[in-house]
């Protein structure tokens, strides 16, 4: 109940850890505010300012006439501002209840775009072009020091200690800090089991450092994993020098997330307000029903579906692995070039095949399930040549393909696939690391234990 957090009559006070800055308003507009709403924003301002010139204590009417809103709108904002990390509250209970309201300042550009949580919150609220957009912004534009060499001078160079009776300063009080804390979070990840699931081999105890540590926390409550998933993600992001770093184990489980859970990234929505369901447009026809398919449904699913829903091979799991991970193909894409390419070969997902026709889509700059599907009409012809290039028996097996109807009815039991195994690689240079990535690849689509995706 309100009444028991927040009423008029409470008073309060501002306390500000040192003066903020021009910048910090420019990081509260184009970084927070998307997130936290304009109300909130307003919020903020009106407490940065009020906190300049405050001295005393005032009541909440104060803040209620400024702003223009009722307590529980002043309430729901302080709350978003806490949650975030730009505010922290301090209560006193009394025979009159009464606040401190300190804020926190806005991180930095390079802290807030490196936290898995806060970049996907703002990325989740304005879009991808926006996104870009707002991180350009503050973007460091490097001048040209060809041909300069440094020449300053360091504290030992100009200056030395001189030993007399001076006596010492004063005791040191409590001084302006600059604070780059995020924001409070309590994260329930049991950390010992996941160290127990991961060999000592292949992911050394040292890679999991505080800062490692953090960001995994962040990134299994973001996707909603326990240490078995982020074991598998740590195999992914770790390479064969046994390195992990923020961007790695990040680009590791998004991907991981695409391929065997959804292809639109997670969103962040308060607790207490249900996320609105989108109506999904109903297909007007097979091919829209079919689009709708590919464009909803991570590769590895389209795999288990072409088998009839049993599990698909480890080359082919490699291989839409490699198309999206390595090559940063649209999964929607790469489900279309998956059908495409069993269709016109006897349902074997032929490796250097499918790559030639991946090179040609990635050079178009193909990323809809639409356009691949029309690239893929209007190129058949060509498709067909490179396909009798590639084998000798392939006319006549072409011949078969192109006579074949293809059918139009819904996946999941459309085709039975027969898989080719692909031409082996180069070993990589740490053996055991490469084997346990490619048994992981090769258990992607398998059903995690809260549930069917």
């Amino acid at each position: 109940m309100l009444y028991k957090e927040l009423q008029p009559a409470d008073s309060f006070k501002i306390r500000l850890p040192y003066p903020f800055s021009d910048y910090d308003r420019r990081l509260l507009t184009f970084l927070y505010q998307p997130m936290i709403g304009a109300e909130a924003t307003a919020f903020y301002l009106t407490l940065w300012a009020e906190g300049e010139e405050m001295i005393e204590e005032t009541s909440h009417y104060t803040l209620m006439n400024i702003l223009g809103v009722p307590i529980a709108k002043i309430f729901e904002s302080r709350i978003q501002l806490e949650a975030i990390g730009l505010m922290k509250t301090y209560r006193k209970d009394a025979e009159n209840r009464s606040f401190i309201y300190e804020l926190c300042p806005p991180l930095d550009p390079k802290t807030f775009f490196m936290d898995p949580l806060l970049s996907m919150f703002l990325f989740s609220k304005i879009g991808e072009p926006a996104y870009r957009r707002v991180r350009d912004r503050f973007l460091i534009q490097p001048d040209s020091q060809e041909g300069y060499e440094e020449v300053s001078r360091t504290f030992t160079d100009i200056y030395q200690p001189v030993h007399a009776k001076a006596g010492y300063p004063n005791e040191q009080k409590t001084l302006q800090e600059r604070h780059r804390k995020t924001y409070p979070a309590e994260f329930d990840f049991d950390f010992d089991l996941l160290r127990q699931s991961l060999s000592e081999q292949l992911v050394p105890r040292r890679v999991l450092t505080a800062t490692i540590k953090d960001n995994i926390e962040k990134l299994a409550f973001l996707y909603s994993w326990g240490p078995l998933e982020m074991q598998k993600v740590i195999l992914l992001a770790i390479d064969d020098d046994y390195k992990l770093t923020v961007e790695s184990l990040k680009k590791a489980a998004s991907e991981y997330y695409k391929l065997t859970v959804a292809t639109t990234a997670p969103q962040l929505v308060q607790s207490q307000q249900k996320e609105p369901v989108k109506k999904k447009e109903t297909p007007k026809n097979k091919e829209d029903e079919l689009i709708q398919y590919l464009e909803s449904t991570p590769p590895v699913e389209v795999l288990r579906d072409i088998a009839g829903g049993k599990e698909p091979l480890t080359a082919d799991v490699q291989l839409a692995n490699q198309l999206v991970m390595q090559h940063g193909m649209e999964p929607a894409v790469v489900n279309v070039l998956l059908q495409y390419v069993m269709l016109r070969t006897d349902m074997k997902l032929t490796k250097a095949y499918a790559e030639k026709i991946a090179s040609h889509w990635i050079r178009k700059k193909v990323t809809t399930a639409k356009e691949a599907m029309d690239l893929a009409r209007t190129e058949h012809a060509q498709y067909v040549k490179w396909k009798s290039e590639g084998s000798p028996s392939s006319s006549r097996a072409s011949g078969q393909s192109s006579r074949k109807p293809v059918r139009e009815e819904k996946l999941p039991e459309w085709f039975y696939t027969k898989d080719e195994v692909p031409d082996a690689k180069a070993e990589p240079k740490n053996e055991s690391l490469e084997v346990e990535k490619q048994k992981l690849l090769a258990k992607l689509a398998m059903k995690k234990g809260k549930g069917d995706y």
